[in-house]
């Protein structure tokens, strides 16, 4: 395939377009997860991916999780392994599979109001108590010994793996894809993701939003440190008249594809209370900031630290931003 774009910051190369041997090394899941030495479930989906852009984007995340619910429903069902659940309080179509010894109380249920309805399959040893689930637009699976706790809401197409706690008021909106953990209490989520994979280990365990994002093994999010996914300006502009995230890398530029995108973090990788990172930033394994660390978008190798140091201040401009030009 030709490559598209120059590498200039006015004509960036488009990675979306690019073969596999186009992509350049510092784009790579590779270069940001060890997954031999960090064995992961869902590994198709990362060894699959061109780039880590490619697992973020429509292709990814949400295509992989839902052929693989689907999957995992239809060999539950007719198995002996699983019961299937009446009289769940609810409404629409939906269907609750539950394994022995899996506690499923879910608040209430919201199914398909014009279709077929999605499953909530709880796994062995699950608790599922005073959740509200939305089945209306996906499946959602709920790993071994995992709890998720009153008040927090899950919708489809979800994929909790083993020994998850997903605390009071964790506001999971779809296209999660939720790693394992050897221990209960380890790990726990209680903000907001969405179009999210977290690998085994790592947490979210703050109020806080995370979205189109991936987080490898034992990455960890401060309190209230966030992944910014659109960028202020593109905020205010009209949908239509977005512009794509660019980075650079090694002196090219290039395009990721689209104007929505939080962070990449490697293994390791850490971001401590009330940071924040730009949309587009990729943090190769074992990155850390400081507190307050302002991330700029980009790419960052391995060992990367951030501070924000006391001494620096605010640069304030009067008179600069004109919605108008927009």
């Amino acid at each position: 395939m030709a490559i598209k774009g120059t590498g200039t910051k006015q004509d960036p190369i488009l990675v979306t377009e690019l073969d596999a041997e186009e992509v350049p090394p510092e784009l790579k899941p590779e270069n940001f997860f060890d997954l031999e030495t960090y064995p992961f479930e869902h590994r198709a989906l990362v060894d699959g991916a061109r780039s880590v852009v490619d697992i973020i984007g429509k292709n990814g995340i949400e295509k992989y999780a839902t052929e693989w619910l689907a999957e995992k429903v239809r060999s539950a069902e007719g198995s002996g392994n699983v019961e299937e659940r009446t009289g769940v309080p609810g409404i629409g179509k939906f269907k609750v599979l539950v394994e022995k010894g899996a506690v499923c109380e879910p608040l209430f249920v919201h199914g398909s109001l014009n279709g077929d309805g999605h499953t909530l399959y709880v796994a062995k040893d699950a608790k599922v108590v005073g959740a509200v689930i939305y089945l209306d637009s996906g499946d959602i699976y709920v790993g071994e010994e995992t709890v998720v706790e009153p008040t927090a809401g899950v919708k489809g197409p979800t994929i909790f793996g083993k020994r998850n706690e997903i605390r009071q008021g964790a506001y999971l909106r779809g296209n999660i894809i939720i790693g394992s953990h050897q221990k209960q209490g380890d790990n726990a989520i209680r903000g907001e993701l969405k179009n999210v994979l977290m690998m085994d280990e790592a947490n979210f365990p703050h109020p806080s939003y995370l979205g189109d994002s991936v987080c490898g093994f034992a990455t960890h999010f401060g309190n209230q440190a966030t992944a910014a996914n659109l960028g202020i300006i593109q905020g205010v502009r009209e949908r239509d008249k977005r512009v794509n995230l660019k980075v650079e890398i090694n002196g090219k530029w290039y395009d990721l594809g689209g104007s929505k995108m939080g962070v990449v973090l490697g293994d390791r990788a850490q971001l401590a209370c009330e940071s924040l990172t730009d949309p587009g930033t990729l943090l190769g394994p074992m990155c850390i900031s400081y507190g307050l660390a302002y991330v700029k978008a980009g790419y960052y190798p391995s060992g990367t630290m951030f501070k924000t140091r006391s001494e620096r201040v605010v640069d304030t401009q009067e008179g600069v931003f004109d919605v108008e030009k927009l």
